[in-house]
């Protein structure tokens, strides 16, 4: 396991902390079945193979 060389602020935790966000997942219309589906592009090929099971 890494271990950090110097402690961080506070200071600058926490601004690290308040910059970071989660992005949404990039959705590609696929067809499966004769039913059009957003899927994230990672799943496309599982979804094509019918390993995932789309809702």
């Amino acid at each position: 396991m890494a271990v950090p060389k110097r402690r961080t602020s506070r200071s600058n935790t926490r601004s690290r902390r308040a910059r970071w966000r989660a992005s949404a997942p990039d959705l590609v219309p696929i067809v499966v079945d004769g039913v059009q589906h957003s899927v994230p592009r990672r799943l496309v090929r599982a979804v094509c193979e019918g390993r995932v099971e789309l809702p």
